[in-house]
C-alpha cells in the first residue's frame, strides 16, 4: 500500500477553523483520518462543526482561542500535547480584514485608518507568528512537523482596495520562506513550512463585496471572474487536496513554497 498521502492519526491543529474555508478543510481532513483540533473564537460554531464531523465518523474537537494571545495559544498547545502527545500539522488559517484598512472607489489612501491597518496586519501576520512559535516547539522535539500558512492572491500583486490585507499577506509569504530556511537549517529537514494561496472563494468576509443580495456578482465579482481563466470562483473543497499534499509525506522534499490554488487568476494577462 502506498503511504505517501496517508494522514491517518495526523494530529492537525487549525487556527481560524470556524470560517467557511477552515470548516470545509477541517471536515475533509478529519474524514480522511486526521485528528483535527479546531481553534477559534466562535465556540458555538466550533462545536457545531465538531458535531457534524463526528456524526460522519471523523475525529475532531474545538478549543476556544485568541491567536493574538500567547497565553491562550500556549494553553491550547499544552492541552493538545497532554491529550495527544504531539502535533503533526499546524494550519494557520486565522485572518481577516477591516473596513478602515481598505480603500473603496470613492476614497483615497488618505482615508486609511492607521489603527485598523495595524489591526489587520496584527491579525494576519502576528496571528500566524504566535501559533507558529508555540506549536513549532513540540514539532522540533519530535523531529517532524508541517506548518501551512494562508497567503493570498493579494500577496503576489497589490489588488485594489485591500491595502492592509495585501500588505499582511505579502508578509505571510515572506515569513513562510524565512521560516522554511530557519527550521531546515536549525532543526533539520523534518520540519517543513509552506503556504497556500487561494484564489477567490466566497466567504462570509467577502460575500457582500463579490455578490449582490440576490446571489449575482457585483462589479468586483465580475472583474474577478473575467480575470480568472476558469471563469468562476473557487469551491472550498478545492483547497483540500493541496493541503492534504503539503501535510503528507508526498511533499517530504517541499518547503518554503507558496502553492497557488486560483483557477489561473495569478497567471492571467491581457
Amino acid at each position: 500500500m502506498n503511504e505517501l498521502f496517508n494522514i491517518k492519526d495526523n494530529i492537525t491543529v487549525i487556527t481560524g477553523g470556524t470560517g467557511v474555508l477552515g470548516r470545509c478543510i477541517a471536515k475533509y481532513l478529519a474524514l480522511n483520518g486526521a485528528k483535527v483540533i479546531i481553534l477559534g473564537r466562535k465556540e458555538e460554531v466550533g462545536k457545531e462543526i465538531v458535531s457534524e464531523i463526528e456524526s460522519e465518523g471523523g475525529c475532531a474537537e474545538f478549543m476556544k482561542t485568541d491567536v493574538m494571545s500567547q497565553e491562550a495559544v500556549q494553553k491550547n498547545c499544552d492541552d493538545i500535547i497532554a491529550k495527544y502527545g504531539r502535533v503533526d500539522t499546524l494550519l494557520n488559517a486565522a485572518g481577516g480584514n477591516m473596513p478602515g484598512a481598505t480603500i473603496s472607489p470613492d476614497k483615497t489612501f488618505f482615508d486609511i485608518q492607521v489603527d485598523q491597518f495595524q489591526k489587520v496586519n496584527e491579525l494576519n501576520l502576528t496571528g500566524t507568528v504566535i501559533p507558529t512559535q508555540i506549536f513549532l516547539k513540540p514539532m522540533v522535539q519530535q523531529g517532524k512537523g508541517s506548518i501551512i500558512n494562508f497567503s493570498s492572491m493579494a500577496a503576489f500583486r497589490p489588488i485594489t482596495r485591500v491595502c492592509g490585507y495585501a500588505a499582511a499577506k505579502a508578509a505571510i509569504s515572506n515569513f513562510t520562506a524565512f521560516m522554511a530556511t530557519e527550521c531546515a537549517k536549525k532543526f533539520g529537514e523534518g520540519i517543513r513550512v509552506n503556504a497556500i494561496a487561494p484564489g477567490f472563494f466566497i466567504t462570509e468576509q467577502n460575500r457582500s463585496l463579490l455578490t449582490n443580495p440576490d446571489g449575482t456578482y457585483t462589479q468586483r465579482g465580475n472583474d474577478v471572474i473575467n480575470h480568472t481563466p476558469f471563469g468562476r470562483m473557487g469551491e472550498p473543497e478545492e483547497l483540500c487536496g493541496t493541503i492534504h499534499y503539503l501535510m503528507s509525506d508526498a511533499s517530504k522534499f517541499v518547503t518554503g513554497t507558496v502553492a497557488v490554488v486560483d483557477g489561473g487568476f495569478n497567471i492571467f494577462a491581457i
